[in-house]
Formats: structure tokens, C-alpha cells, sequence
């Protein structure tokens, strides 16, 4: 059993005892927040109270690929970060660091500081190193264009985190795989949760990067599927890039809580980091970490947005990625590339981390996947 999974049973067996007398996943002592109204609803209520029940479930076993070609050695790759501020970027990169130790290649980490002139000066340093491979995490191809180019007449294989807006290969722009859980799978819970924790019945703000394809995409499905529910009323889309989180934040849940008051009951951000930062202004506005409005992270489940979650300070969710099991998931990539085999088609299961099912833990990763990568390498 997964470490942490032995304190998540027992968190769930108090899970049990609480349904039984008449509380619903996730209340505790914020049950008399929920909507006593009928739901505005019915139909898509019932569908998203399953969605997330199954997305709740505890145990998630390897389900990953088990085959493929042994590790190859004497490789290097450079791992291009959007910013290290960003958590979940962070997390890929040290789960990228572990992996190429095991198969004895040498990983490099560039920070491209939040910005297009950072990222393509970091492009390029990478283009002077003459990596074997290089990721591209967290930001659009686009912004280095003509570095991508280089890589690719190069014969350098690319590989992306939350590159582009689907999993897996990608022919413009030219990705052996794109390394993500279906964006798709993601937005929809994360919206099916607000609508099943709210009953059918909340005020929501949602939280975007419209500056990156794949955060804005993300953010526009929330917005759909939110609104296949009638009384789930959308009250603001903020459009926040990321590397801007840390000095707009205040400014924004201020405003947010002037205009919107006790209509603000739930959040939606395409990122755990949007909440980092808005706790300070909702604390100083008196509003409980444990009460509304309730907010909900559309990724990437980094340790401090489980620290908040299981601290019932100012989130309640995370739809979190397993940022180490896809560093060593990148590496493997990398490996099937360099021995001209295809990628391996592999997408993470979507999951809702919970105060209540998380078991104390400071990430999700699915079940043995360290033991299986290394099977398939011989190491």
C-alpha cells in the first residue's frame, strides 16, 4: 500500500460514519454552508455527485505502461521551466532530476522567469548546451518559435508538460509527446465538484492565465460544463497570468469581495498557486480558511496547495497532477525516443484531493510507478 494510503483508509472510514448520518463528502463543520434549496439542477447534479465520487476514490493503482525499451545511457536533457514560482512546473523538474539519476543521465533545469524574453533566452542556452532531449514545461511552444525549429531541424527531441492542449504527440508544434492529464477530464470535475458540493447552488469566480493556450482552454471548459447547471451563477471569469498571481492577488479578491460580498461562495483557478496568494486578502477580510467561499484548484496539486486543503486554509480541492510520477514519465518518453520506439500513450486518471481523503499527504502519485518505470529500464 501506498504510504500514505493507510492514514487516507482511515480518513475515509470516518468518511463512512459521517454519510451514514446524513452528512455528505467533504462537509464536516462547513455542512450548514451548503444550500438547504432544492438544486437548481436535478439531472446534472446527480451526474456530477457521481463524477466525483469516483474522482474521490482512494486507491489508485499503476495502470501505466510496463513495457518498453531498456534505458539507454550517456544521455542529457534540459528541462526548460515557465518559472520555478510556479509549484507545479517545480515539482515536474524534481521528479525529472530523480528519474535521470536512476538511468544515469545528466538533467539540467533553466528557469525562463515568467516571461517570453526569459523563456526564449533559456531556449536558447539550451540550444548551446546540445542536450539529447529538452522539455518544454508550462508555456507555449509559440513563445520560441523559431528556437522550437532549431530543436526540431536539430533532430533534438521535444517533449512538453502542459504544452499543448492535449496529451500525448503533436505535429505543429512538432512534440514527441506532450506530457498532461486530459484537460478535458480536469476542468469537468473540477466544475461537477462546485456543483455537487454546492448542491446545485453557488456564486463562482474562476481564475485563468488566458496568456497560455492550455490554461485558457482549461478555463473556458470549467465555464462550460459550470453552466449545465442552472443555479451555478459564474459571477466573474478573471483572466490573472500566472507570473502576475503574486502582486495582483490582494488587489483582486478585494475588488472580487466588494462587488460579489456573500454571492462569492465558490472559486475555480486553473492553477493551486492563485490561492497561495488569496488567502492573505480573504483572511484579512474575516472570512474563515474553513468556510466560503470554497475554492477548488484545477492543478497542479503541489505541496503547498495540499497543505491549504488539509488545513482547511482558503481551498478546499485539488484536481492535483502526480508532478513526480510525470517527471519520471517524461524521462521514460525520452528513453522511447532516443531508441526510435513510440511514445508510450500513457495519460494520468483525473483525482480530487480532498481534506477528507488525502490522508495527510503532500502529493498524489498513482500506486508503484517508480517500480514499474525502473522494470522497464533494467535498473
Amino acid at each position: 500500500m501506498h504510504p500514505t494510503r493507510k492514514a487516507a483508509v482511515t480518513a475515509a472510514a470516518l468518511l463512512v460514519m459521517a454519510t451514514a448520518s446524513g452528512c455528505e463528502s467533504g462537509a464536516g463543520a462547513t455542512t450548514s454552508h451548503r444550500s438547504s434549496a432544492k438544486p437548481g439542477c436535478p439531472t446534472a447534479l446527480s451526474r456530477a455527485k457521481q463524477a466525483v465520487k469516483k474522482a474521490e476514490a482512494l486507491n489508485a493503482p499503476w495502470r501505466g505502461p510496463t513495457t518498453g525499451p531498456k534505458a539507454v545511457h550517456g544521455k542529457s536533457v534540459v528541462y526548460i521551466a515557465q518559472t520555478l514560482t510556479n509549484p507545479g512546473v517545480a515539482g515536474v523538474a524534481q521528479g525529472v532530476q530523480e528519474a535521470a539519476k536512476i538511468v544515469g543521465w545528466q538533467a539540467r533545469t533553466l528557469n525562463g522567469q515568467g516571461t517570453p524574453d526569459g523563456l526564449r533566452a533559456a531556449f536558447k542556452r539550451a540550444l548551446r548546451l546540445k542536450p539529447d532531449g529538452i522539455v518544454i514545461s508550462g508555456f507555449d511552444p509559440g513563445t520560441a518559435a523559431a528556437e522550437v525549429k532549431k530543436a526540431n531541424s536539430e533532430g533534438i527531441p521535444l517533449i512538453g508538460w502542459h504544452a499543448a492542449p492535449a496529451p500525448g504527440p503533436s505535429k505543429d508544434p512538432k512534440l514527441f509527446s506532450n506530457i498532461t492529464s486530459r484537460v478535458e477530464d480536469v476542468a469537468k470535475i473540477s466544475a461537477d465538484w462546485i456543483i455537487a458540493r454546492s448542491n446545485g447552488r453557488a456564486g463562482v469566480v474562476l481564475f485563468t492565465d488566458a496568456s497560455v493556450p492550455f490554461a485558457k482552454r482549461k478555463s473556458d471548459l470549467i465555464k462550460k460544463e459550470l453552466a449545465t447547471c442552472s443555479g451555478t451563477k459564474l459571477l466573474s471569469y478573471t483572466n490573472m497570468p500566472i507570473p502576475q498571481v503574486n502582486r495582483r492577488s490582494i488587489g483582486e479578491v478585494r475588488s472580487l469581495l466588494s462587488r460579489f460580498g456573500r454571492k462569492w461562495t465558490y472559486s475555480a483557478a486553473i492553477n493551486d498557486l492563485y490561492f497561495q496568494h488569496a488567502a492573505p486578502a480573504l483572511r484579512a477580510a474575516g472570512k474563515d480558511g474553513a468556510g466560503a467561499p470554497f475554492n477548488i484548484g484545477a492543478g497542479d496539486g503541489d505541496p503547498s496547495a495540499f497543505q491549504r486543503v488539509n488545513g482547511k486554509e482558503f481551498q478546499a480541492a485539488t484536481v492535483p497532477e502526480p508532478l513526480s510520477e510525470q517527471g519520471w514519465q517524461i524521462i521514460d518518453e525520452f528513453n522511447r525516443a532516443f531508441s526510435g520506439a513510440p511514445d508510450s500513450g500513457y495519460v494520468a486518471p483525473v483525482h480530487i484531493a480532498t481534506a477528507a481523503n488525502s490522508g495527510g499527504a503532500l502529493s498524489w502519485d498513482s500506486e508503484g510507478y517508480r517500480q514499474a518505470y525502473r522494470e522497464i529500464w533494467g535498473d
